[in-house]
């Protein structure tokens, strides 16, 4: 079965953007950003709210800016063609090989567990992960950690009251001071 992953770039004290909504200190270094791109080869389909989809509808014209260099190129190549599924109540059209989801965020993921296919059901994007939580549908967290305090803004976790029990899978520090941390629930 096709696990399902919610991996994101997190400051220390736990937001994925500031307060003032920025979130210009996840710039990846180099070894992040191929880090990334190795990641992203290992998804079948990325699950991603509107803000996120907003955020990332970039990188479905990127090839044509002259000043990216390989890796961004490479990740371009990578992100374009993957198949993406985004929730939203305010947009009615996405473009590339990005749909709307036709259903609730369970019915989704279980559609999509039952499908032939390879690579995990990523899920970006905190409120939709939230949901996901709420509903026991994730089978790992990857949090790639910056050492920064951004002081308040959109946290990587939920704030509900809940336990999960998870287990280390791997930890990884980058030469730019950025720690992933990867856990599996606990079951």
């Amino acid at each position: 079965m096709r696990s399902v992953t919610y991996a994101m770039s997190v400051s220390l004290d736990g937001y994925i953007v500031g307060p003032d909504g920025g979130f210009d200190w996840t710039v990846p270094g180099k070894d992040v950003f191929r880090f990334w791109i190795d990641e992203i080869r290992g998804v079948g389909v990325h699950l991603l709210g509107r803000r996120l989809y907003e955020t990332m509808l970039y990188w479905e014209s990127a090839d044509q800016d002259a000043s990216l260099d390989d890796s961004e190129l490479e990740w371009t190549a990578l992100w374009k063609p993957l198949p993406k599924v985004v929730f939203s109540t305010t947009l009615s059209a996405v473009q590339g090989h990005a749909r709307l989801a036709s259903g609730g965020l369970a019915e989704e993921i279980e559609r999509l567990r039952a499908e032939p296919g390879e690579g995990e059901i990523a899920i970006g994007g905190a409120t939709l992960a939230a949901e996901a939580a709420a509903l026991d549908l994730i089978d790992e967290y990857r949090a790639m950690v910056y050492p920064v305090l951004v002081g308040g803004g959109i946290p990587f976790f939920a704030r509900h009251e809940r336990r999960v029990d998870l287990d280390l899978v791997e930890t990884r520090t980058f030469s730019s001071r950025v720690v992933y941390l990867r856990y599996r629930v606990a079951r």
